[in-house]
């Protein structure tokens, strides 16, 4: 493996480190306290469970793809996603009331994560667009298609 791709491989797990392992470990080992926190925003427990699901699929299935390069532009569109609808669900920092009034509130906490989560999500697109915006007409193309982000030529006889 060559000095770019174990850099490659370093910044990509950078990026969704936060995911896999620890966001996923959580909702693992605390099920109950993730789904009754989903329950914030879906009542019904069987949409909690369901929503909690789906955020441990994205966490682990999606972060492996963009480590290993499989499907990593899609998985990293998904990640991003992610990012951003978790930003709006549970980071309304504009709801609390006491953003402009306290600079110790919960409303300013809660911007600066919504920030976070979005920034995130930025940088999971440039795996996406790539740093020039060429990666996108190939992303359109084949949306689950490998960037090839550790040099390993595309073999065209696999399709």
């Amino acid at each position: 493996m060559t000095t770019a791709a174990i850099v490659a491989l370093v910044v990509r797990y950078g990026l969704v480190l936060l995911f896999l392992p620890f966001s996923a470990l959580d909702k693992i080992f605390g099920f109950d306290h993730a789904v009754k926190q989903a329950q914030s925003m879906f009542k019904p427990r069987p949409i909690a469970v369901a929503m909690i699901l789906i955020g441990l699929f994205v966490e682990v299935v999606c972060t492996l793809g963009v480590v290993t390069g499989v499907a990593d532009r899609a998985c990293a569109f998904v990640i991003a996603g992610y990012c951003a609808a978790t930003a709006i669900l549970y980071k309304q920092f504009w709801a609390q009331g006491d953003f402009c009034s306290d600079p110790d509130g919960k409303g300013r906490t809660l911007l600066w994560d919504f920030l976070k989560n979005l920034s995130l999500g930025a940088g999971l697109l440039l795996i996406v667009v790539g740093t020039d915006g060429t990666g996108l007409a190939a992303f359109l193309h084949a949306p689950f298609a490998s960037s090839r982000p550790y040099g390993v030529p595309h073999d065209r006889s696999i399709g």
